[in-house]
């Protein structure tokens, strides 16, 4: 195979409040849930239903979990893009035991703050921290840094 994609977008709310732990190395980790709803109408009685799957998220970015400390709580509207990867453990009577997790380190994750469900942050501003970064920066402000690609073809080094 000469190439392949591994990536994952949810856009979600929080289940409980973030789980922050501190590895052996001293790093901080962040682990917590994402729920996503799935809502239609029954077709023969007519009533709405409703599917809520849950999603295991774990951060090793360490600007990530500062943000996810300080900002993020139980209820928060969250959109995640990381990578999705399932790990084999052994429970606690020895049984082999695999879990599924959307994982935000390196360049390739991001994670978005949106709405009002989220304490430290406006209600009228998206914060947007992307690994790759480590900085929040709104999304009006990035778009009016953006609209004007006139003056992108002189700060292009080749």
């Amino acid at each position: 195979m000469s190439g392949s994609v591994n990536k994952v977008i949810l856009l979600g709310n929080l289940g409980r409040d973030p789980e922050i732990r501190s590895m052996q190395s001293g790093k901080k980790m962040a682990s917590f849930s994402i729920a996503t709803s799935k809502r239609w109408k029954d077709r023969t009685t007519q009533e709405q239903k409703e599917n809520t799957s849950w999603h295991n998220i774990v951060v090793f970015n360490e600007g990530l979990v500062e943000v996810i400390e300080k900002y993020i709580k139980k209820g928060s509207k969250i959109y995640i893009e990381g990578e999705l990867t399932t790990r084999k453990y052994q429970d606690k009577d020895g049984n082999d035991r695999y879990t599924t997790e959307v994982i935000l380190q390196g360049y390739n994750s991001n994670l978005t703050m949106l709405g009002s469900g989220n304490s430290g942050s406006p209600a009228s501003e998206n914060q947007q921290i992307s690994s790759s970064n480590d900085y929040s920066q709104s999304d009006e402000t990035f778009n009016s840094e953006t609209k004007d690609s006139s003056n992108l073809d002189d700060d292009i080094p080749f």
